[in-house]
């Protein structure tokens, strides 16, 4: 069984994606602004992002090479912190690929839809991601929980 401590340190992996999904979400949260509540567990890692500098490497760094890779830690934070990883770069890789290929494209409303559509994405894998740990369960998502069990 998994201590409480544990599921809820797997709880607060899953808000780094999610940090990082806020500017692609930003038409959606103007339109639906009762959205915002559930940005709110965000703020530290947003807070270390734009106040500490390179905060967002720092924030990397430190779960990579501090948690991930530590065997000390249990296997269940190791997992749900390199699976938040994952879905991270995920999630930038994505951001880039839209800036680069999409934008010079011109339109908007083609754009604020890919926004949505990859903010609503990375919000219901947190979403599920967060319920799982909640429960004491590794979180299964195709693909990626393949990959972090073959680095675990």
């Amino acid at each position: 069984m998994i201590p409480v401590w544990q599921r809820l340190v797997g709880v607060f992996m899953y808000l780094l994606p999610l940090s990082d999904a806020i500017p692609l979400g930003r038409y959606l949260l103007e339109e639906l602004p009762i959205l915002n509540f559930l940005l709110i567990p965000t703020i530290p890692f947003l807070f270390i992002k734009t106040k500490v500098l390179f905060g967002s490497l720092l924030i990397f760094l430190i779960l990579f090479f501090g948690i991930i890779r530590n065997q000390e830690i249990s296997y269940f934070i190791r997992f749900n912190a390199l699976q938040a990883i994952l879905i991270n770069i995920i999630l930038i890789l994505a951001t880039y690929g839209i800036e680069i290929i999409i934008k010079p494209l011109g339109s908007s409303l083609f754009i604020k839809g890919t926004f949505n559509t990859i903010f609503i994405i990375v919000l219901a894998t947190t979403i599920f991601g967060i319920v799982k740990c909640l429960q004491g369960k590794e979180p299964d998502l195709p693909g990626i929980s393949e990959a972090v069990r073959m680095q675990i």
